[in-house]
This record gives structure tokens, sequence and C-alpha cells, in this order.
């Protein structure tokens, strides 16, 4: 396969992995002093548990999902609803997408409506599992019904990360007029998240609208100076435009930013197809696995 053309078709940031772990979402947690009891206050057992199940999840997911099973078959009401929360976010760390998606699918369906913000979350977090686990459909289904929630609830970031998501899985589905149309929202409703500009400079890439992928990962890169995925697909979209140095000088920068990432193997052989400065490497057989 031409080297251009195998550029063209890859797809940056995985389109199909969902956003976790790792996301806004699984980030956005209460800050610890909130979750902890206040020392000089009556100790709130939920809170404790909270705090504990997620302090455990950093160090010991496997043992978090064991706790919060456990919690979950114990317990109603908003006790439910927090097992629920970490019991999914550790079994999204762990790879267990079905399990994730069920329990952060039961987390919102228990949450009261009056509590939108919530429910909000919780189904973003749903749909990001139903994308781990290939289940584009699905996925879109969650997320639309997520970014309802959000609306309700005039959080305009977890809309924008639903809407994103919800462009993921568009693109799984080869509807990419609207993933642009969705990311086209997300970057509106949340114009400083990195994220979503990266993920549409690489749609506006794959369908060849190559002056309006560099305005988007330029500004990916104003926000995000220091991720390699974004000077990854700054390079792709250089080198698809002509701009051999500027590629070659971005794609050095991975190396420099995460040297032992998977985002710097890809790099390097994207250097070697290009080889060195005024020369041009043989077009590879194979396109580099993104």
């Amino acid at each position: 396969m031409p080297f251009l053309l195998a550029l063209a078709l890859q797809v940056g940031p995985n389109p199909l992995g969902g956003a976790m772990p790792g996301d806004e979402l699984v980030r956005d947690r209460p800050p610890r002093e909130q979750v902890q009891p206040d020392a000089e206050a009556e100790p709130d057992p939920v809170s404790a548990w909270l705090a504990g199940c997620l302090s455990t999840l950093e160090e010991d997911p496997a043992r978090a999902h064991a706790m919060a099973q456990i919690r979950r078959a114990e317990t109603t009401g908003a006790d439910r609803v927090l097992a629920n929360h970490c019991l999914g976010t550790a079994a999204a760390q762990l790879g267990m997408w079905d399990d994730a998606r069920a329990a952060f699918t039961a987390a919102r369906e228990e949450t009261p409506e009056a509590e939108p913000r919530a429910r909000a979350r919780f189904g973003a977090l749903a749909g990001a599992a139903a994308l781990g686990g290939g289940d584009s459909e699905g996925a879109l289904a969650l997320l639309t019904q997520a970014e309802r929630d959000a609306q309700a609830a005039r959080a305009p970031l977890l809309e924008a990360i639903a809407a994103s998501d919800r462009a993921r899985a568009l693109v799984m589905l080869d509807r990419t007029d609207e993933a642009l149309a969705a990311l086209e929202n997300s970057t509106a409703l949340a114009p400083d998240r990195a994220e979503g500009w990266l993920l549409k400079a690489t749609l506006l890439r794959r369908l060849d609208k190559l002056a309006e992928a560099q305005a988007a990962i330029e500004r990916a890169a104003t926000l995000a100076p220091t991720n390699p995925e974004t000077a990854l697909e700054a390079g792709v979209i250089a080198v698809l435009a002509g701009r051999d140095d500027a590629a070659r000088k971005s794609w050095e920068s991975v190396l420099a930013l995460a040297p032992d990432s998977p985002a710097a193997t890809t790099a390097k052989d994207y250097l070697a197809q290009i080889g060195a400065a005024g020369e041009t490497a043989p077009a590879s057989e194979e396109a580099p696995a993104s």
C-alpha cells in the first residue's frame, strides 16, 4: 500500500475504543476531601465506603471490583448507585466492558430523574463501555440518551464528552457526516477540551478536508502541547499535505514526549518510511498499526 494512502487510512486516536479508562468522566470524581468524612463531623459511612473503594481501585482494580460486587448485593438506593459506580470503573480498568456497561447502566437507572447530571454521567460511561466492547449501536443509544440528560442538567462538558463518544460510534457505523456534526457540537460546547479537537482533526483528515484538519489539530496542540497522539496526528496531516519537514518534526516530537508509547512505535515507522530530510524511503507494504 502506498505510504500516503496508508497514512490517509490511519484513524489516529482509536475511534473504536471509547473514552475509558482515563477520560474526563472517570477522572471527574469529587475531590478526596469531599468524599472523606470531615475529621470534626460525624463520619458518613456511605462517603467513607466510596472513598475506600476508589482508593483500592487505584492500587488493585480486581479487589475493588470484588468489594463493589459485594456492596451492590447488600445495599439499595444511593448506596447501590455508588457501588455500581465503583464496580463499573473497576470493570473498565480490567477491560471487562460488558460488566462495566451493566454497572453504569444500573447506576443511571437507579439515580432519581431529579438528578439529570448524575444520570448523564453514568449514561455516558455506559456508552463508553459499550464502545469498548465493540457494540456501536448500543453505544449510540446510550450516548444519545446521555446527551439529553446533560442538556436537562445544563452540563455542557458532560454533553460534549457524550457527543464526542457518539461520534466514535457513528464512525464505526460509517456515518461520517453525522459523526462530524457531533464533533462540531462537542467542540462548540467545550472549546477548551483538546480531545474533541483531536478527534475532529482526525475525522476531517479522513474526509480529505486537510485545511480544516490542520486548523483543528493546531487548536488541539495549543490546548494539549504534550499529548503524543496530537503530535502523531499533526504529522499525518502534514505529510498528506506535502509538508514532509513539518511531519518529520511532529513525529520526532512524539519520540521525545513518550518514547515507550504505542504512538512512538507508529511514529518511528512513519519516520523510517519518509526517510531523513531530502530522502524518500520506500513505501511499506503494510499500513502501520494505529
